[in-house]
């Protein structure tokens, strides 16, 4: 399954409606030149499928009325698309287009996925500003020139912060927090061959400066200066830095118990500090019980708490410092959110699954990792879910957020009182839209939010929704769609047909499933 492809029978075309992953285009006089902005604002955001040949009538339902000399259609738009000057980019394969007949009439179906970080942005007629989308709900908009510098810069193999600032001095630097960085590497690894070499060295080593070619004197790096810089002078490289440490435990509108914040001027202000000024704060009070190592001595730093840094780690190496409104971390009595600057680099399901490193700041993630912060590269996320499910909590949500560019991870600290799913996480793409905007799990749950009578977990009333909305699908495509596992599927979908709810059509490998019992 391409990411963020929508999948659907379209021979149940009525039922469905555009969304932010699904776009209908008449195409009755040729293609569309409003095609190649969806296939732009499809590929820089989360993929979809495009349509040609369906019709949105008034009441938004859509109607399939065909493509005039289809095969004609088809070529024309595979001369269109590998046409540089006119899209910027090729990003599909031969299976990701086809011709479907539907009553007799050709459809085209483009199924556009999400463009990999190098080939954006995804634009058109050849200007990178004003030829790049990116998809709000049903409509394509104007990336602003913020979301195109941040996808150009993204874009690179080399991560932002290992770029050197050969016009900064080195009295930026903090002297303090690179002694307390120091110390802690030193006492991590005492027989490391760059344990007692001098300071300046020592910070050439892991990346904290280097030398320039135009004066032949070291300066720092990008990661130099966000790990070891004071506040005021990392200002003057990104102008919207700013950390935020946020602690609220009474009712609403009551003011933050304690925060944190990277401009007070009484301490560094750095990324370095800034973790351990919070990290101590942001794990404690952890409704967790103790353990007892050897019957006797009590431990406290439980996988839950090394989970939470872990979260920490991620947002703080994934930050776009360059990008507006900061890094926040608010602690609620209810749960902990982490929102970072900058949209994911990756697609959201590799995110969530782990496995995959690619952060935006690299130096920044190694020097972390020479002192024992964030060793698990590509394995936080899918490490984070594991844990919560194992305490059965309501399962971590992330979520990506545009314009600006923002990412969002939930971690909610209360009992998942619905069923324990054998997966949880959520891939919540665009946050509230279209099918991932569902019930509660507590909740007597139905289609489109009316009771059928039927007590369901969150993930079965996903998988009901799901099916509703795209008609008859089978059990690999929603667990692909709901990013579950095949024993989690297997008993959502028991249930929902114990219940009178769905019915399976075909065989019991290539059978599909659908819908026989809507709102009582």
């Amino acid at each position: 399954m391409y990411c963020g492809v929508v999948m659907f029978d379209i021979s149940r075309i009525s039922e469905y409606r555009e969304d932010n992953r699904l776009e209908a285009k008449k195409a009755a006089g040729g293609l569309p030149d409003s095609l190649w902005d969806t296939y732009s604002a499809f590929a820089n955001t989360n993929g979809g499928m495009i349509l040609l040949g369906v019709e949105e009538l008034k009441d938004k339902s859509l109607k399939v009325v065909g493509v005039p000399n289809a095969e004609a259609q088809l070529k024309a738009f595979w001369d269109t698309v590998n046409n540089r000057t006119k899209v910027s980019v090729n990003i599909l394969r031969g299976d990701n287009v086809s011709v479907e007949a539907v009553d007799g009439k050709s459809v085209i179906v483009i199924n556009v996925p999400r463009a990999v970080r190098q080939d954006k942005p995804a634009y058109i007629k050849g200007n990178v500003y004003s030829g790049s989308y990116r998809r709000n709900g049903e409509g394509d908009y104007h990336c602003s020139a913020s979301e195109v510098k941040n996808m150009v810069r993204d874009s690179g193999d080399i991560t932002q912060d290992r770029l050197i600032l050969d016009k900064t001095p080195m009295s930026v630097f903090c002297d303090e927090t690179i002694a307390k960085y120091r110390t802690r590497f030193l006492n991590l690894k005492p027989k490391h061959v760059w344990a007692n070499i001098p300071t300046e060295e020592f910070l050439l080593k892991i990346g904290a400066i280097k030398r320039s070619e135009e004066d032949n004197a070291f300066h720092p790096t990008v990661a130099g200066l966000l790990m070891f810089g004071y506040d005021y002078e990392i200002l003057n490289e990104f102008p919207n830095y700013f950390l935020d440490y946020r602690e609220k435990f009474g009712t609403e509108g009551e003011r933050w118990s304690d925060r944190i914040v990277s401009s007070t001027g009484d301490w560094s202000g750095n990324v370095y500090d800034f973790y351990f000024r919070i990290q101590d704060k942001i794990t404690s009070d952890l409704k967790i019980p103790f353990k007892l190592e050897n019957g006797r001595d009590r431990i406290d730093d439980t996988p839950i708490h090394e989970a939470v840094r872990e979260a920490l780690t991620n947002a703080l190496v994934h930050s776009d410092y360059y990008e507006r409104r900061g890094l926040v971390v608010e602690k609620r009595k209810d749960g902990i959110v982490i929102s970072n600057p900058g949209a994911l680099r990756i697609a959201p399901t590799e995110a969530l699954n782990g496995g995959v490193s690619d952060p935006r700041n690299g130096t920044m993630m190694l020097m972390l990792a020479l002192v024992g912060i964030g060793e698990r590269a590509g394995s936080g996320l899918a490490n984070i879910r594991s844990v919560w499910k194992r305490q059965n909590w309501n399962v971590p949500k992330l979520q990506e957020q545009f314009n600006p560019d923002r990412t969002v991870l939930t971690l909610p600290l209360t009992e998942n009182v619905g069923e324990n799913d054998e997966s949880v996480g959520e891939n919540d793409e665009n946050v509230g839209e279209s099918e991932q905007n569902v019930g509660e799990n507590d909740e007597n749950v139905g289609v489109n939010g009316e009771n059928v009578g039927v007590k369901l977990s969150k993930t079965e009333q996903q998988a009901l929704e799901l099916i509703m909305k795209n008609g008859e699908l089978t059990q690999e495509a929603i667990g692909d769609r709901l990013n579950r596992d095949k024993r989690t599927i297997e008993r959502v979908m028991r249930k929902l047909r114990e219940n009178g709810l769905i019915e399976r059509i075909g065989s019991d490998r290539q059978g599909v499933w659908r819908i026989i019992r809507h709102a009582d």
